[in-house]
């Protein structure tokens, strides 16, 4: 009795899913593109989790970590074929120095970077007539990765400033506005 009552319970949650995935299907046919897009992302991620639990039989132990680490990438948005990327955990590519937000402020604004590699970094504040007024990163190592300062301009007079990152042979400059 236990065992048909729990196979019932599986058929009628395999009938439930399976009506709900025709149900989205439909939805994302939709002319209404809110409707249609919230469907096709829900179908998505339904046929993501459906490929994930599908039985796998591995041949040895170095397979089945394969298919789980590939499992947890599906489901957590870190496969390239469910188009999902998680920025958090990449090392960037290239060195960039990101514009100042908020901009203009006052008095505190944020400085994001990018560092490819492991490099000394200088991070300098100049006033509009190019004096150096302040020293965020002093020539310090730092490893490769992302990374954000915090700028208090509460001691400075209200006007143009310029940030400058350098580091290895790269070099970038951005303009901030202090508004008091």
């Amino acid at each position: 009795m236990i065992s048909s009552n729990v196979q019932k319970s599986f058929t009628n949650e395999k009938v439930k899913q399976i009506n709900k995935i025709k149900e989205l299907e439909n939805g994302s046919k939709s002319k209404n593109e809110k409707t249609s897009s919230k469907a096709k992302s829900e179908l998505k991620k339904m046929k993501t989790l459906g490929d994930v639990v599908k039985v796998k039989r591995p041949k040895d132990i170095k397979e089945h970590i394969n298919i789980i680490n590939s499992d947890i990438k599906k489901v957590f948005g870190t496969d390239k074929t469910t188009g999902a990327k998680d920025k958090k955990n990449q090392l960037p590519t290239e060195y960039k120095l990101y514009q100042n937000f908020p901009n203009p402020f006052n008095p505190t604004t944020k400085i994001n970077y990018d560092l490819p590699k492991d490099a000394k970094v200088s991070i300098v504040i100049y006033d509009i007539l190019g004096r150096q007024m302040l020293k965020l990163v002093n020539d310090e190592f730092q490893k490769a990765g992302r990374y954000s300062l915090t700028f208090n301009g509460q001691p400075f007079a209200s006007g143009v400033y310029f940030y400058r990152l350098v580091s290895d042979k790269y070099v970038e400059v951005k303009k901030m506005v202090l508004i008091k």
